[in-house]
């Protein structure tokens, strides 16, 4: 078919305007997709098409822009990312744009970046999936199995899956698994997640009290669907952020079966030691089982093992 352009031009001499409006019509309705509209719409007359011919025109102008799409960035449609699709309306033509896929699979990423929040996690870690971690390390194995099935569980049933516990050396790839577990639920789920590097954390909320924030942000780790708490053990430990702070959010966790989820140097025997002492009130092993207790009960223990690959950058 020849372009709509060249028939305009060659339509644009002495004829007459009804003239050349019919003859334009007799060239958009030769072109494909206008012939298939037209087979199931075989009621349409040429009085109606010749009244709506910019909506064909646009129409096929839009389609022909798809066809031959040069990137979401440099779409020049009316409604840049859409596709437009003709419809009858009340007895009349009509034109509604629906995101094509590529603006689909843009509109996608950005929700699912939008589930993905953290707070001091590098940004490469909020990137990992399951098809991009490395996989060869044996020593990975175990705890790649359990997050798959922590994601599995949770779509099945949230309120009684149970977190994770991933314990091991530095640079074995603990927190990586955890950005694989956040992207695995915003893709398939949808599921609001958040991951914050505990140490900086529990500092940030220290400081919270003087600009009268603390409530405000336990407030939201507490709600959040899913929490990760990275890196645990590794802050220095106060009776008030055991106690006030760690103690209070586990509990609402708890009691809202809200799963919580951990990566860890320390084992969960030295992590209880490690929650037994502080600097200011010296050994409390009470309080210390008595928050393993939220911790043990409601997570599952995996040792990650293998080489430190931070040394290998």
């Amino acid at each position: 078919m020849q372009s709509i352009q060249s028939t305009l031009r060659r339509l644009s001499g002495s004829q007459s305007f009804a003239e050349r409006n019919q003859k334009l019509l007799e060239a958009l309705k030769k072109n494909d997709r206008v012939v298939d509209f037209l087979e199931e719409h075989p009621n349409l007359s040429d009085d109606i098409l010749l009244k709506n011919l910019p909506k064909l025109y646009e129409y096929i102008e839009g389609q022909k822009h798809c066809d031959h799409c040069p990137g979401l960035a440099h779409c020049q449609n009316v409604l840049k990312g859409h596709q437009p699709n003709l419809m009858v309306d009340k007895g009349s033509l009509g034109i509604t744009y629906e995101p094509c896929h590529l603006k689909i699979e843009l509109e996608n990423t950005r929700r699912q970046a939008s589930l993905i929040k953290s707070m001091y996690v590098p940004k490469e870690v909020l990137s990992v999936t399951f098809k991009t971690i490395d996989k060869a390390d044996v020593g990975r194995f175990d705890a790649l199995e359990a997050a798959g099935r922590f994601v599995e569980q949770y779509s099945r049933d949230p309120k009684a899956t149970k977190g994770l516990y991933l314990h091991g050396k530095f640079g074995v790839g603990k927190t990586y698994i955890m950005g694989a577990i956040m992207n695995a639920l915003a893709e398939q789920k949808g599921v609001s997640s958040l991951m914050v590097y505990t140490p900086d954390f529990f500092r940030e909320l220290k400081n919270s009290i003087q600009d009268n924030t603390l409530n405000e942000k336990i407030d939201y780790i507490q709600r959040v669907p899913v929490l990760i708490l990275d890196d645990i053990g590794a802050e220095t430990l106060t009776p008030w952020i055991r106690d006030e702070v760690l103690g209070s959010l586990l509990q609402y966790r708890m009691m809202d079966n809200l799963p919580t989820l951990y990566t860890s140097n320390y084992d969960l025997d030295e992590l209880e030691d490690h929650l037994s002492y502080s600097n200011k009130s010296g050994i409390e092993e009470l309080k210390a089982k008595r928050l393993m207790e939220r911790i043990r009960h409601y997570t599952t223990a995996v040792a990650v093992t293998g080489e430190n690959r931070r040394s290998q950058h």
